[in-house]
């Protein structure tokens, strides 16, 4: 079905594999399509309540495929609004929750596409790598808007203009990864992991990720506002009925994602 990646829905997570193991699973045109496309397929798919992407062999994505800019007459603007921005709104705009099970290096923009995921897990052999001042080029794919956002400025500004190596265990105390597991565990934990949050209601999960992020940008009146709207809108979901008499009778509840 793909060429770049592999894809496949189990116990209700699509996982969603970057396949270019030889090349570090670096970004090609057709992977920053396939990306997108599998993204609205795990959307539509009723079936689809939690999305995990992760990458093939040692490394999650090491950025971008120099192969295909070496050539020095790139459109560096009209490459990223064609090609890498469009993959990371689709990131925003898929209302399932999102997982980057972050298995080895995620460099230059495969640390941005990590960023743009809910949730990030790390092998405690992973690294992130800012490595776009390397090159002397500016973090893109969404790095200039999540890093920020998720470590404060001024450590995002030094992860920028030094391109320091973060490892795992230093990536969790800054809050740019959520868990760290053993790598000989590595997969295992991150499903079990995909597997709660796919046992969750899923819509009202989608709400919670539209109205927190929707948050960052609006002031506490709109909030407020769009919060009473999302509330709303759970409210009317057949998972929120089930949630409440599952606590009436006292026992788990059994979402179904509706």
């Amino acid at each position: 079905m793909y060429d770049t990646i592999l894809y496949e829905v189990t116990d209700g997570i699509a996982v969603l594999t970057m396949n270019r193991p030889d090349k570090f699973n670096a970004f090609t045109a057709k992977m920053n399509k396939e990306i997108t496309d599998a993204l609205k397929q795990a959307q539509k798919d009723s079936e689809v309540r939690c999305i995990l992407l992760t990458g093939a062999g040692r490394a999650f994505n090491a950025g971008q495929d120099l192969g295909e800019v070496s050539d020095g007459n790139v459109d560096f603007g009209g490459f990223l609004r064609d090609r890498y921005n469009p993959m990371i709104l689709q990131f925003r705009k898929t209302e399932k929750p999102i997982i980057a099970a972050i298995n080895g290096v995620a460099a230059g923009a495969g640390m941005s596409i990590a960023l743009a995921c809910d949730i990030r897990l790390a092998s405690d052999k992973a690294s992130l790598v800012n490595a776009f001042v390397n090159i002397g080029l500016v973090p893109d794919s969404g790095g200039c808007y999540f890093l920020p956002r998720i470590v404060g400025i001024g450590k995002a500004l030094e992860l920028a203009m030094t391109g320091e190596k973060v490892p795992a265990e230093e990536a969790l105390r800054l809050g740019l990864v959520n868990q760290v597991y053993p790598a000989e565990q590595f997969m295992e934990e991150a499903m079990a992991y995909a597997r709660k949050l796919a046992s969750l209601p899923t819509r009202g999960i989608g709400l919670i990720k539209r109205a927190m992020y929707k948050g960052l940008e609006m002031d506490l009146e709109q909030t407020l506002e769009y919060e009473a709207y999302a509330q709303e809108v759970a409210g009317s979901t057949e998972d929120y009925q089930e949630g409440v008499r599952a606590f009436m009778e006292k026992r788990a509840p059994r979402f179904t994602g509706r």
